[in-house]
């Protein structure tokens, strides 16, 4: 029986820890954590739910949204200690199951399998139930659980049932995915479908998990590819992932990066510093993985103040690569094709149809490519030991480069 543990309900683990700190009670105060106190417009990244509930502010809210009231209580987001007490809660997880059935999902979120722990602490069910009030008792951090006999039914029962319940969990069987399942739409309601495949399997007819389930595999393959096979059986409730793998889709698939700007970026020099900086993140990501990548996507979204908007455009090149300069060539490439010169707030950089680097070709023609290489690889483990601001290209050095700022953030915000 596996089972996925929230480590707060309602999406507030940011809000519980700092609620902890302060000596409040989450579940009784208006807790709102805040990217930056000092920008009017920074992102809200957890809300406790008095906050959700009593002034309509949500995760994904902007400051400037939050009334002023004499009982809301805001907070920066430490991110140190929040990774600590995830540490700690997954420690405090080991004294029930080896660390071989935990599965880390997120900071604030983690799958456990208690197969066979019957004889140790008696019924699955009874054991989660303890788990979750142990979590409470030490860290004084209210959390969800939800059961199910895969990783897919139980990270389901989680998001559908367990945090809308006064208990906080849910159980899910196979018996459940019709009655359950089946009615949830949107499609990208459940638990590994995106907006984009949302909108492709919408133009199939496909509407509801039911429609998916009930879809031709062979068109959902023709389609998606292995993809399309995986949601026609998650549709079902089947998923044949262990805990310890990455769930729903075996292997990276992609390598992205995508920034908010803390400010609108005006000229074609600002907005290509901060793409470089992004082609080298992409690129030393692949680099790590021993992976190659032959369709490159940029992304820009324009500022409001010029009613918002933007343009994501891809090329696939003939020859896979991870070289941060020909990433960054062929994104400048599609900046120049279609950006309308108007001011950009968001920029994102993805690298996919991945292979691996042993079936790159060397080339005749240019002959520093094993040279550019070699020079990444270098780059990448002194990085690797004294920090991601240890190297830096001259761009970042300017006053649109941001990699000098990020290097002091863990999870992009202050520790």
């Amino acid at each position: 029986m596996t089972t996925p543990i929230k480590r707060t309900p309602y999406k507030c683990f940011y809000a519980s820890c700092m609620a902890t700190l302060a000596h409040l009670d989450v579940m009784k105060e208006a807790i709102a954590v805040v990217g930056n106190l000092k920008q009017k417009g920074s992102v809200i990244l957890a809300a406790s739910p008095l906050m959700k509930s009593k002034f309509s502010i949500k995760t994904g809210s902007r400051l400037y949204e939050i009334p002023i009231h004499p009982s809301i209580h805001l907070f920066e987001p430490q991110m140190d200690y929040f990774i600590r007490i995830s540490v700690e809660i997954t420690k405090l997880l080991t004294s029930y199951v080896p660390k071989e059935a935990i599965h880390v999902y997120s900071i604030d979120e983690c799958f456990v399998d208690l197969t066979g722990t019957e004889k140790l602490w008696g019924n699955p069910e009874g054991t989660a139930r303890t788990i979750q009030d142990e979590i409470f008792r030490q860290f004084e951090i209210p959390n969800t659980v939800g059961m199910g006999p895969n990783m897919l039914l139980a990270k389901i029962a989680l998001d559908l049932e367990a945090k809308k319940t006064k208990v906080g969990f849910a159980k899910w069987n196979y018996e459940d995915v019709k009655e359950k399942l089946w009615p949830l739409s949107p499609l990208s309601e459940m638990w590994g479908i995106g907006r984009q495949t949302e909108r492709s399997l919408n133009h199939m007819g496909i509407f509801s998990v039911g429609d998916l389930a009930n879809a031709n595999l062979k068109q959902l393959e023709s389609r998606f590819g292995i993809m399309g096979n995986q949601l026609y059986y998650h549709a079902w409730g089947i998923d044949l992932s262990k805990v310890g793998e990455a769930p729903l889709i075996e292997g990276q698939v992609s390598y992205g990066k995508g920034q908010m700007l803390m400010r609108d970026y005006n000229t074609t020099k600002e907005v290509l510093a901060v793409l470089l900086e992004q082609c080298e993140d992409v690129a030393r990501r692949a680099r790590e993985a021993f992976q190659i990548g032959r369709t490159i996507t940029l992304g820009i979204a324009y500022s409001k103040n010029s009613y918002g908007g933007g343009f994501q455009r891809s090329k696939t090149i003939d020859e896979g690569t991870n070289d941060t300069m020909v990433i960054y060539e062929v994104c400048k490439q599609l900046f120049n094709e279609y950006h309308n010169d108007r001011p950009v707030r968001h920029i994102s950089v993805s690298l996919t149809k991945l292979e691996s680097e042993q079936s790159m070709q060397l080339d005749l023609f240019d002959t520093n490519k094993f040279k550019r290489r070699m020079l990444g690889d270098t780059m990448d483990r002194i990085r690797s030991r004294f920090g991601s601001g240890a190297v830096l290209r001259a761009v970042s050095y300017t006053e649109a480069g941001t990699a000098i700022k990020r290097s002091q953030l863990i999870g992009g915000h202050k520790m």
